[in-house]
């Protein structure tokens, strides 16, 4: 039996699926197809497709299976790795929006490169990779799973597989986009409230840092709810307005100051919300690291 697992990725992996169909109506792949689809919703005749499954029987399936066609997600692999079987890696590509990067190909070249699974390209010699696969002896699993993501995460992000201008734009995004665009936002307020009114320069000084985020996040790419980015903005605008307010006209401080004040609370609350974030998606990777490692 060959098992299928596309994780739990909130995004359609149909291209992997439509390959294996494929090769099964031409009569080149005989076995049985067992798929875990997660979020791609896909109907064959030829494949038995379910959705999730419990841990324990998704182990089990990996456990009976003969070879194991998978993502690039780290947890996917490594439950196939710890049983020693013959793997079958394809990444899902932000071209084909599987994916918001292509972080997927770097992961699998380092498990290929370990010796532990095999990679699929080029979808039309997947029944070619398959026949190899049956002969391909995976390089032994010796559990030390920690080790073993951290030395993929340091390829990614340290080790210069990253370009200078992916590291700056990665800075950008987090927290030091943040800080830079609250100076950006200080430094025109300061220079237009000379020429103009209060309100009007508070307004196209907080304007100016909902551009610069809306800028950065194009030329990243970043994929983003825009409902949720649209109400965002809007209250940060108002609460940047309706606070900067409050501290000019009854609490009677300085505008600069008012401003600067008003920036620092703005900008830890931005910080504090994008950690809480992190900390969410970091308690979830936990999860399928500790599974794995059982």
């Amino acid at each position: 039996m060959i098992l299928v697992t596309l994780g739990t990725q909130d995004k359609s992996f149909e291209r992997l699926l439509k390959a294996l169909d494929k090769a099964v109506k031409k009569g080149k792949i005989k076995e049985k197809i067992m798929v875990q689809a997660g979020c791609t919703k896909y109907k064959s005749k030829n494949m038995e497709i379910f959705d999730l499954t419990s841990p324990e029987e998704l182990d089990e399936l990996v456990r009976k299976c003969s070879l194991l066609i998978t993502h690039g997600g780290v947890g996917s692999i490594l439950n196939g790795i710890k049983y020693n079987k013959p793997i079958i890696a394809a990444a899902r590509l932000s071209e084909y929006k599987e994916h918001t990067n292509d972080h997927q190909k770097q992961i699998i070249k380092e498990f290929v490169k370990s010796g532990y699974i095999l990679e699929l390209e080029d979808f039309d010699n997947l029944d070619k990779l398959i026949k190899q696969a049956k002969k391909f002896k995976p390089k032994e699993f010796k559990s030390n799973t920690n080790k073993f993501i951290e030395n993929i995460e340091n390829y990614i992000t340290e080790d210069n597989h990253t370009s200078w201008f992916n590291k700056i734009l990665n800075l950008m995004s987090s927290g030091y986009r943040t800080i830079l665009g609250t100076i950006i936002s200080i430094l025109i307020f300061k220079s237009i409230i000379l020429n103009i009114k209060l309100i009007p320069s508070l307004l196209i000084s907080s304007l100016v840092l909902v551009i610069l985020n809306i800028l950065v996040l194009l030329i990243t790419k970043t994929k983003i709810n825009k409902k949720i980015f649209f109400i965002g903005n809007i209250c940060y605008l108002a609460i940047d307005l309706s606070i900067t307010y409050i501290f000019i006209y009854n609490l009677n401080i300085e505008v600069i100051i008012s401003k600067i004040l008003v920036s620092f609370i703005t900008l830890v609350n931005s910080l504090i919300i994008s950690n809480v974030i992190k900390r969410k998606a970091y308690s979830e990777n936990s999860k399928i690291e500790n599974l794995i490692s059982k």
